[in-house]
């Protein structure tokens, strides 16, 4: 009778353990099978909002104040780009805006002049016009006595031209106000002009000091520096990139679901993300948006089977309260899984019911 070696042995209990161990993986795959009934699931990765921080005008970095994965404040100054050439060109604008001002004043004081001559001159015409209308008595007077014999005619032919002398005055004194009234006119468009050189000067020196304000490059937002794009001493572009941050106050996954799976999901809906590099913890969020455009969409869909190959992106965001608890610990990039209940009403899996670490 032969007898079983010890080989003989190890085999078939390394076989009852194989078969043991496969059959387990099934109880645990039918077990989750039928724990996810009723569950939609599709796979994604951690992201966040994303920000450029670029230069608005052309120049050259002078500073580099933070560093990648360094967490900084809305506000807080980031970069500080070269402003020699703007502050030169803050002085030329200055000069200028101060010669402005300059031709203002000297328009305004021209202007003044050329009323007070026209004051003089309506003056002066006031007088000729008494004069012209004392020489138009003496000379009806003149004649009166000439014609009586009072007085000879010589003096009325004198008085006759004097009144002739003085409505000529009245004439020159009137084309005199005439013409001080077209000096003012014209004063008072360069006076206009000027003011317009002040304004078009202050415009020019709100945009330097504009351009050198935006040389200081600060964080719109709360967040994280991911990658520094440029270096001291380096020149960019107009619009050019300096560093890229996230802002881990706006962190969720993406997903793609079925047409008939997407169809049900509602935006509020209760969602549990699983990543891979923590599958024992299930983090809460909930859907911000299923797209009203299908993905992977044949041009013409005319069959049910073609209909099921539809794909609607959805999106799951993370709740900020509890990012704010935990941003430290949130990193991007990382891949896992989405699960949304088709029935709101049905209750989590145990696996996926367990919040710890993120609640």
């Amino acid at each position: 009778m032969n007898h079983p070696t010890r080989g003989t042995w190890l085999v078939a209990a390394a076989t009852v353990i194989a078969v043991a161990a496969v059959a387990a993986f099934a109880w645990m795959q039918y077990r989750r099978n039928g724990e996810d009934a009723g569950l939609a699931s599709g796979n994604g990765r951690i992201e966040a909002v994303e920000i450029d921080i670029a230069a608005r005008t052309a120049g050259r970095v002078s500073q580099m104040r933070v560093n990648e994965g360094d967490w900084v404040k809305a506000g807080q100054v980031v970069a500080v780009m070269d402003t020699d050439a703007l502050q030169a060109q803050l002085r030329q604008t200055e000069a200028q805006l101060r010669q402005a001002r300059s031709q203002v004043a000297i328009a305004r004081s021209q202007l003044q002049q050329r009323r007070a001559e026209q004051a003089a001159m309506q003056a002066v015409l006031a007088q000729r016009e008494v004069e012209r209308d004392a020489a138009r008595t003496r000379l009806r007077r003149s004649r009166m006595l000439a014609k009586e014999g009072a007085s000879s005619q010589q003096e009325a032919d004198d008085d006759a031209a004097r009144l002739r002398s003085a409505e000529a005055a009245v004439r020159a004194a009137q084309a005199q106000i005439v013409a001080t009234r077209a000096a003012i006119a014209t004063s008072e468009a360069q006076s206009a002009g000027a003011e317009s050189a002040v304004d078009a000067a202050q415009a020019a020196v709100a945009r330097v000091r504009a351009d050198i304000d935006d040389a200081t490059l600060r964080a719109p937002r709360d967040g994280r520096v991911q990658v520094r794009i440029a270096q001291p001493g380096e020149v960019i572009a107009a619009g050019g990139r300096v560093l890229e941050m996230i802002d881990l106050s706006d962190v969720y996954m993406t997903f793609f679901l079925p047409t008939a799976a997407a169809g049900r999901v509602a935006l509020g809906e209760e969602v549990r993300l699983v990543l891979d590099a923590a599958p024992q913890y299930a983090i809460p969020a909930k859907v911000s948006y299923v797209a009203d455009v299908a993905q992977f969409t044949p041009k013409t869909v005319e069959t049910a089977a073609e209909r099921e190959k539809l794909m609607f992106r959805v999106k799951a965001r993370i709740a900020p309260v509890l990012l704010e608890r935990h941003r430290l610990h949130i990193k991007t990039g990382l891949p896992g899984m989405a699960y949304v209940r088709l029935d709101p009403n049905q209750p989590w899996p145990a696996r996926l019911a367990r919040k710890p670490l993120l609640q």
